[in-house]
């Protein structure tokens, strides 16, 4: 294996968050990297236009820009599968890696795996979405098998607005929903500024707190066959393998 490994990441073009959160999680990692590709994303909304804006075609043009990087595994860094539908995400990644050659993976399957390699059935949810948005999202994981005890939401359309709300803001929805005693709580948005103060909570209840920054990082490197444990001061999942069938195993006949 080699020493290097290069993680590209899909980046929402309003999204001011992930690359510094990124790049602090993989600092102490030599040879680890992550490389970004945007396409744009100002509004996250249940409309025809703002779903709009997650079509295939700009997604797979970034995916192919950073194939130029050759990155060992693509992950698109967002979570609208959580309101379109994990098939969807399903879809993207075959599409991804069919363009590219590259083993690929989105946020929103990554914490469906989370949730899986935890042994999670009943999580608590805490966003910056509309209600619409957050709904949906509930409604989509409910339909995989995962149970909301608790949510908590701000109503933002967003996106560049995500990354403003400090991380006192975020550390409170995240006590809040803890209150139910949920298996995890998933800290659901790549914009959302939950990474450092998800660990502390996660220690202080004894809850998994799945930030979605952190938990795209951890399927991407897995999937890249990269251990993770060394990362584990950012969240008790660092420690865990894929599960036996991940959400991005292909299926076969």
């Amino acid at each position: 294996m080699s020493s290097t490994c290069r993680i590209g990441l899909l980046t929402p073009s309003s999204n001011t968050i992930m690359e510094p959160r990124v790049s602090q999680i993989l600092a102490d990692t030599p040879g680890t990297t992550a490389h970004f590709a945007r396409f744009r994303v100002v509004k996250i909304a249940m409309s025809d236009e703002a779903l709009g804006q997650f079509s295939f075609v700009p997604q797979l043009e970034a995916a192919e820009h950073l194939v130029d990087a050759k990155c060992d595994v693509i992950a698109w860094g967002g979570t609208s599968g959580g309101w379109l539908g994990a098939d969807n995400d399903a879809a993207l990644v075959r599409a991804i890696t069919e363009r590219t050659g590259v083993p690929a993976t989105t946020s929103t399957l990554a914490t469906l795996d989370a949730f899986r390699a935890l042994g999670v059935s009943r999580y608590a949810l805490a966003t910056p979405y509309l209600d619409e948005v957050q709904e949906a999202i509930v409604r989509n994981f409910a339909a995989l098998g995962f149970t909301c005890a608790a949510e908590r939401h701000l109503g933002d359309p967003g996106n560049f607005s995500f990354a403003t709300y400090p991380e006192e803001r975020i550390a409170g929805l995240i006590q809040e929903v803890a209150t139910a005693k949920p298996e995890a709580i998933a800290v659901y948005c790549t914009n959302f500024d939950g990474p450092r103060v998800a660990p502390g909570i996660e220690r202080d209840t004894g809850i998994a707190v799945l930030d979605s920054i952190a938990v795209t990082l951890w399927h991407a490197l897995r999937l890249a066959g990269r251990d993770t444990a060394a990362l584990a001061d950012w969240g008790r999942i660092f420690r865990c393998a894929l599960p036996e069938r991940s959400a991005t195993t292909p299926v076969t006949a």
